[in-house]
């Protein structure tokens, strides 16, 4: 069994890293009158993009992580997990705002509404940042790619425990 969550954290991870640049385009487009106020639905559905596939890295981490705290320690492990569901619950909240920018009335008050969650797509980034900073560290600083490496091939057979807790 190789990793799942490898291959699901590129989308969320992309996506916030993406985000800031799309939200705050298409809101200077509307704001200039270059698109209609319907295309932000973009940054909406992009964000629900982020969302799901968050919660989806979340979901395939949990299951990996059952191997990975075989060689590395399970509290590095959840200070990944939990800066990765901070995440989600922030491109959660973003998504609300963003969607509400839709609702509103007002063509004012839905600019301004977007404008904040165009500020908070820059949170998820940093907190994207952060949670990607510390999945590589358990990866390349701890050893938990070891978890399905060599030494017979089989999970959990790689560099035991401790083996990298030097370079914390």
């Amino acid at each position: 069994m190789l990793p799942v969550h490898p291959r699901i954290v590129h989308v969320p991870v992309a996506l916030a890293a993406l985000m800031p640049l799309v939200s705050a385009g298409l809101l200077l487009a509307w704001w200039r009158g270059w698109l209609p106020r319907r295309a932000w639905a973009v940054a909406v559905l992009l964000q629900l993009a982020l969302v799901v596939g968050g919660g989806a890295a979340i979901l395939t981490g949990k299951r990996d992580s059952r191997i990975v705290e075989t060689v590395v320690d399970e509290a590095l492990v959840d200070e990944h997990e939990d800066a990765a569901e901070l995440l989600v619950v922030a491109a959660g909240a973003v998504l609300v705002v963003a969607a509400g920018a839709q609702l509103v009335r007002s063509e004012r008050a839905a600019r301004t509404v977007a404008a904040v969650a165009v500020a908070g797509t820059l949170g998820v980034l940093g907190l994207a940042v952060r949670a990607g900073d510390l999945g590589g560290r358990l990866v390349y600083v701890h050893g938990a790619v070891h978890a399905w490496s060599a030494r017979g091939g089989a999970p959990g057979a790689g560099a035991p425990r401790g083996e990298h807790e030097e370079h914390r």
